[in-house]
């Protein structure tokens, strides 16, 4: 009986893997196909739900490195040479265009042209544009994107690293003055030091340290790993606490289910690839109870909702695609760690709810996401924050995972 349901189990994985691998080329097709911007160079700043691009919407520098990080990963996994052309074609306009070369750093935003149109230094945004650029150097050999790399991790490290209270100041303006308005986005607070910002610097941190293993680097990877412990991890409810001061202070109860869900895995990669025994442990132990604790997030047809407000007992009744691709990773790694069946179901259960309502069937890739009765958020399918980031990340990271 047991030999009977270890061969189900292989079954059900191998029609998993399967699924994402033929997932992956879906949506690395439509990048190809409906992205490039043969007018202007690079990519459109915005294609609707119908595939249809906004010829004139701005470009941001985010959508720019995770286009650079994705074509990149997959060209690693899967040597085809339209792979490695999309990565060239981001990593050079990024190179022509993003690049700011009186004040260092990248511009937020250029506008259809490449004129710049917001220079503000994201800090958010640096960490992304180090990751594509480690990733890119890992298939291209060019010392120009390792070289880019290194110098937007002196840049962080001597311009927001707070060497009074440690951590990461958000953002400044374009000169690297103080700004009143630090956050990343509207629905955000306006706070100094972020929990996004923090992960997204150490996952670009510790995908440089993969093809430069710098002593220095190495140290301010612990250092952030250390923060998610002292923090960011809230010992209480074993979710990530999400903003705060200047000083340490939390400035707000709100969770995110997305992020504790992509934390529970990534932090323990980060870890990984610097080969820290003790913080592997630590992140090894701790994946478990945050997979737990997103939990609270899922509903019953298998999709996590957006994000939770315990003080006003609100819960976003959204439920976005990025957070899906997500916990496909996450709950897999929590049954890796623990061969608890209940977290690879779990998994599943994320892959068929965005079979079922967030991949578009019809035109291909994913939604932004679905309302409380499936309607079809209308929001665009690529855009400036709308990438091919997360749920290529999820069928590549759920490949390589999956053994049977």
């Amino acid at each position: 009986m047991a030999h009977q349901e270890d061969d189900i189990k292989q079954l059900v994985l191998f029609q998993f893997k399967t699924e994402l691998a033929k997932e992956l080329d879906s949506i690395l097709s439509f990048w190809s196909k409906y992205t490039v911007d043969e007018d202007n160079g690079g990519f459109y700043g915005s294609v609707s739900n119908d595939n249809i691009p906004d010829t004139a919407a701005p470009k941001g520098i985010v959508l720019y490195s995770r286009i650079l990080w994705t074509f990149s990963s997959a060209y690693g996994m899967n040597p085809k040479p339209e792979y490695l052309g999309m990565a060239k074609r981001a990593y050079e306009y990024i190179l022509n265009f993003f690049i700011d070369k009186k004040f260092g750093g990248v511009y937020w935003s250029v506008d259809e042209k490449g004129h710049m149109l917001d220079g503000k230094k994201q800090i958010y945004r640096l960490g992304f544009c180090i990751y594509g650029l480690s990733e890119y150097y890992k298939i291209s050999n060019d010392e120009e994107a390792l070289e880019a790399a290194i110098a937007l991790y002196n840049l962080v490290e001597s311009k927001s690293f707070d060497k009074e209270q440690n951590g990461y100041v958000e953002a400044y303006a374009r000169d690297w003055s103080g700004i009143n308005d630090l956050r990343l986005s509207e629905k955000d607070n306006n706070e100094r030091k972020t929990m996004n910002t923090h992960l997204h610097i150490v996952e670009g941190y510790a995908n440089l340290f993969a093809v430069w293993p710098d002593d220095t680097l190495r140290k301010q990877i612990e250092n952030l790993l250390w923060l998610f412990l002292h923090y960011f991890f809230n010992n209480n409810n074993h979710h990530y606490n999400l903003f705060f001061d200047d000083e340490w202070n939390l400035k707000s109860s709100l969770q995110s289910y997305g992020h504790d869900i992509e934390a529970a895995w990534l932090l323990q990669q980060c870890a990984e690839l610097i080969k820290h025994d003790e913080h592997i442990e630590t992140f090894r132990r701790l994946a478990v109870p945050v997979a737990a604790a997103t939990n609270e997030g899922l509903d019953k047809d298998g999709g996590l909702w957006y994000e939770f407000e315990p003080g006003k007992n609100l819960l976003i009744t959204e439920k976005h695609s990025w957070p899906q691709a997500e916990a496909m990773i996450g709950f897999y790694n929590a049954y890796q760690l623990t061969g608890n069946e209940n977290y690879l179901r779990q998994s599943l259960h994320s892959w068929e709810f965005v079979k079922r309502y967030i991949k578009d069937n019809q035109n291909g890739e994913w939604y932004w996401g679905v309302n409380q009765d499936y309607s079809v958020m209308n929001k665009d399918k690529a855009g400036f924050w709308k990438c091919p980031y997360h749920n290529s990340r999820a069928c590549m990271e759920l490949m390589g995972r999956i053994a049977y």
